[in-house]
């Protein structure tokens, strides 16, 4: 299946990687090796006539990169393939991208052995070199100690569904990578001996008659254990162990502070709690999400309660104990373990944690222990017992004993609690005002609440606020409607989860499509009705942050507006006080790259962060910022640690909440290797952001601000001419994209549009990019772009050349035009217009396909200009890995494109059979696993 590198030729844009032969040598002969194994696995199971076909397949591919034949002449010989020649040739390319994904994996891992082992500095993105920049700049230890002050990283898991893969498949692809990297380190056989390439063989074997696309769709229940596996797979190892590392570290250097005393990284989620278009979510999942949460904690907990008795075996005879270790052992009365006192006080508290679960958990662990105790009634109290184990052991000569297991569990229960993550809810406004009107007329308060004016809502709803009688009565609810009960029944379900596993457990309310001061105080109304604010007496009341999301542009643009009319409003500003005044707001990458393309909508973010952080500094608050950005670089995607440092001064402040979707969380937080990387990047780039100035522009940061507000202004016109304007485009949209088929996928329980109706604006974000990756378009990173280049650089009063060093200039200095660039770069690459004329040819209606498909292209050629142009360079010179990922790898997915779109052809002709659609759904597949972030 692998082709030597020496034959490969550039593809598109992307020039072959300056990295010497030697340096990527072995990532080829990983290539070689996985192929060659896949290879003989597809001959042993479908013979030689498979095997051929996808042989002749691969060497037409290259052909075609290297110009030797026509890409049409591929095209034909894939038409009229029978479906059960084209699944194995499918598979095969599938399965293909799949091992090159892992060697390429690998093969990073072992570039950065290799920069350690010759002494070079910590790269960018780790903390190493963090601690290096901060040390060079002497910083003052009150500044730092202001400026981390209830600092968080929170990386907050989604069930949006891009990631195609089943879990099946994800654990063979995990033992290979295991085997191979056990290979990296010289080995030949396993730790029991087995020998590697047999083992590989026998992976990959597996995975060959593993089926890639699941049978039904996926229930929230499925995405809730999900997103618990990564706890288990490298969460309670990595992010306890972090949290302990970075405190020590900056209470080294700063040590008259108590900075980071709290836990940095607290992951969160929104799976099971995001109700925004996903008529699936209940009360009862809502429960369900959080109830297994706790219980994915405290399992963790017993699990490491009974290895720490087995390790603490310390005799009393022999190890010397504090009063209060004592007093501690003699609540078990156990007389075999009479002079093993540590062991009597971890069963203390293993004893207490089971009448704990017992109480707060609908379903029972292993390894709990019935003494009769009582139950910790907070994970404080618990982390209390613990310490005093601590103690004991430092204070009499066992510090290496306590630095071990107890140290990470101790660190655990500080960042888990009972509750494990914090569960985020999510709802649309509109869903929001409905109930409310409901709510209200039911109760005889206001007949008609939607036909009031901004000003008397926000007066109705301050005055009900204000007094604690609630709207309803929950025992009797007969007389609302469906709507609204279900509403009802997750807030009574919140109300229950902050009751039993404490506030951190539903930290957050969002509202999306927030557009005013009434969005925000109707979820209060609903928050106050189960009891989870209290705005009335002399200590107001809200566990449960209300934070609004803007996602459209005009809503960016308004954002700080509508948070400041908000504040200005008595009853709302005491809420935020009771919360520390700390306000959440989080910004929608997705939604606003919908509305007005990739420019437009990172210069409206870039500019509601300044506008948010001046409103904040106005309003003497404390703002977190909530990121809302997915896998893709068209839904706020791209490297994190530049994404983090191109924010605005000020907008980090120590705290950074953001999702992270889809295929990406595989690919982040797999394992703890992989999650350790990705998580320090996070708190490396936060700590940076928050105490050295990144930006960069000094005092050219106006006239930067102003070439932006021209540039996205530019950039959406042009967007808005094609995609809003254009008469046809959803039309060719539907056609040319498999767009339609992509709800058939089974790979997530939301529905693809929120509304059953064919608006742009109605279609989530999602299917938006995935379907515009599979045809190798990617318009959502790039449209519009050139256009706005070209006419800034052109139009301006000064000589376009002076106007040209502006961007130049900008692109050396700025963090976040850098970034802008770069990440283009990224989805340029990926793109490849003579793919997508393939695409184009589905749609039937020619004065439509060329009114749409030439306004693409031309753009597409203009953005490749106008980059070069900017950054004096080729697609992707910053990013020598991915460049190399393009270079080795992109000539495997023409195979799959090919087929896709005969089988789209024959499925929307009307063709029956169940594996032209199968078919289809393996090459979606096969390309978002080829593609890496494509949804």
């Amino acid at each position: 299946m692998a082709e030597s590198i020496d034959s490969l030729e550039p593809i598109g844009s992307v020039t072959r990687t300056h990295v010497g032969r030697e340096a990527t040598e072995p990532m080829r002969e990983d290539i070689r090796l996985l192929g060659a194994i896949l290879g003989d696995t597809i001959r042993e199971h479908h013979g030689e006539e498979v095997f051929d076909l996808v042989e002749w397949a691969r060497v037409e591919s290259f052909r075609v990169r290297r110009s030797e034949i026509d890409r049409a002449e591929l095209a034909a010989k894939f038409r009229g393939i029978a479906p059960e020649q084209a699944i194995p040739v499918i598979r095969a390319f599938t399965y293909f991208a799949l091992l090159a994904n892992v060697a390429e994996d690998i093969h990073r891992e072992r570039r950065r052995a290799v920069h350690v082992a010759a002494g070079e500095p910590p790269p960018d993105g780790t903390l190493a070199a963090t601690y290096r920049k901060l040390d060079a700049a002497g910083l003052p230890a009150d500044r730092v100690a202001a400026a981390l002050t209830g600092a968080v990283v929170s990386p907050v898991i989604t069930a949006h569904p891009t990631e195609t893969r089943r879990r099946t498949v994800f654990e063979a692809q995990h033992r290979v990578t295991e085997l191979m990297r056990l290979r990296l380190h010289g080995h030949t056989h396993t730790e029991d001996g087995r020998e590697i390439e047999r083992e590989l063989r026998r992976h990959i074997h597996t995975l060959w008659q593993t089926a890639l696309i699941r049978l039904s769709r996926l229930t929230i229940s499925d995405e809730i254990d999900t997103g618990l596996r990564y706890y288990e797979a490298a969460f309670f190892q990595v992010i306890p162990q972090l949290n302990a590392e970075v405190r020590s570290a900056l209470q080294a250097r700063w040590p008259q502070t108590r900075v980071l005393d709290e836990p940095i990284v607290r992951p969160g989620s929104w799976i099971g709690g995001d109700r925004d278009g996903n008529p699936n979510v209940t009360g009862e999942i809502v429960w369900s999400a959080a109830s297994n949460a706790a219980y994915t904690a405290l399992r963790h907990y017993f699990d490491e309660l009974t290895a720490l008795e087995q390790e603490l075996s310390l005799s009393a005879r022999l190890a010397r104990v504090t009063p209060e270790l004592t007093e501690l052992a003699d609540r078990c009365d156990e007389p075999a373990r009479r002079d093993e006192p540590y062991r009597r006080a971890l069963r203390v508290i293993h004893g207490r944690l089971t009448a704990t679960a017992a109480e707060i958990l609908d379903r029972r662990p292993e390894h709990t222990l019935d003494l009769g105790l009582p139950r910790y009634h907070s994970p404080a109290e618990m982390l209390a017992d613990l310490d005093v184990v601590d103690d004991s052991l430092r204070r009499n000569g066992s510090a290496v004993i306590a630095d071990d297991r107890l140290a990470r569990l101790r660190e655990a229960v500080r960042t888990f609690g009972f509750h494990l993550c914090g569960l985020d809810l999510r709802q649309n406004s509109d869903v929001h005002e409905e109930v409310v009107a409901e709510l209200l007329a039911w109760a005889g308060v206001h007949p008609d609440y939607r036909a009031l004016t901004e000003s008397e809502r926000i007066k109705l709803l301050v005055d009900e606020l204000s007094i604690r009688r609630p709207l309803t009565r929950p025992d009797d609810r007969s007389g609302l409607s469906e709507l609204t009960r279900k509403e009802l029944d997750i807030f009574a379900a919140a109300a229950r989860a902050v009751r039993v596993y404490g506030p951190p457990a539903i930290p957050n309310y969002i509202i999306s499509m927030c557009q005013s001061v009434s969005d925000m105080l109707e979820p209060a109304l609903l928050l106050k009705e189960v009891g989870l604010l209290d705005a009335a007496g002399e200590r107001p009341y809200c566990p449960i942050g209300i934070v609004p999301l803007f996602e459209t542009i005009d809503d960016l643009e308004r954002g700080a507006s509508i948070l400041e009319a908000a504040l200005d409003v008595p009853l709302y500003r005491t809420l935020v006080a009771a919360r520390g005044n700390t306000q959440e707001v989080m910004l929608g990458y997705s939604d606003s790259n919908k509305d007005g393309g990739y420019l437009a909508a990172n210069w409206a973010l870039y500019r509601a962060e300044l506008d948010l952080v001046e409103t904040a500094r106005r309003t003497g608050i404390r703002l977190r910022l909530f990121h809302g950005r997915g896998g893709t670089v068209g839904r706020g995607g791209g490297p994190s640690y530049q994404a983090i440092l191109a924010q605005p001064p000020g907008a980090v402040s120590g705290s950074l909440r953001l999702t992270e979707q889809g295929e990406v969380i595989a690919a982040k937080y797999a394992e703890p290797r992989l999650a350790y990387r990705n998580l320090e990047t996070l708190v490396a780039a936060t700590l940076e952001a928050t105490l050295l100035d990144v930006e960069g522009l000094g005092d050219a940061a106006e006239p930067a601000y102003r070439a932006l507000d021209e540039l996205a202004a530019r950039a959406r016109r042009a967007y808005s001419e094609l995609v809003h304007e254009t008469p046809g485009f959803v039309d060719y949209f539907k056609a040319s994209t498999p767009v339609s088929e992509i709800g058939e996928l089974n790979i997530g329980s939301r529905p693809v549009s929120r509304k059953p109706t064919t608006s742009i604006a109605d279609l989530r974000a999602i299917p938006w990019v995935l379907a515009w990756s599979q045809s190798r378009v990617m318009l959502p990173g790039w449209y519009g772009t050139g256009t706005a280049f070209e006419e800034f650089i052109d139009a301006g009063p000064e000589p376009a050349e002076e106007r040209l060093r502006l961007l130049q200039d900008l692109y050396r200095r700025w963090p976040f035009f850098a970034s802008v660039l770069s990440n283009m770069a990224q989805v340029l690459a990926k793109s490849d217009m003579g793919l997508a004329a393939r695409y184009a040819e589905l749609v039937e209606d020619e004065a439509l396909r060329r009114r749409v498909f030439d306004k693409i292209v031309a753009e597409h050629a203009r953005t490749l200009r106008m980059h070069r142009l900017i950054t004096d360079d080729e697609l992707l010179a910053d990013n020598p890995a991915l460049a190399r990922s393009v270079f080795n790898r992109f000539p495997y997915l023409e195979p799959l494109n090919h087929l896709q779109v005969e089988l789209l052809r024959r499925y929307r002709s009307g063709e029956d059979d169940e594996r032209v659609k199968r078919g289809i759904l393996l090459t979606m597949s096969g390309l978002a696993t080829a593609l890496r972030n494509s949804g």
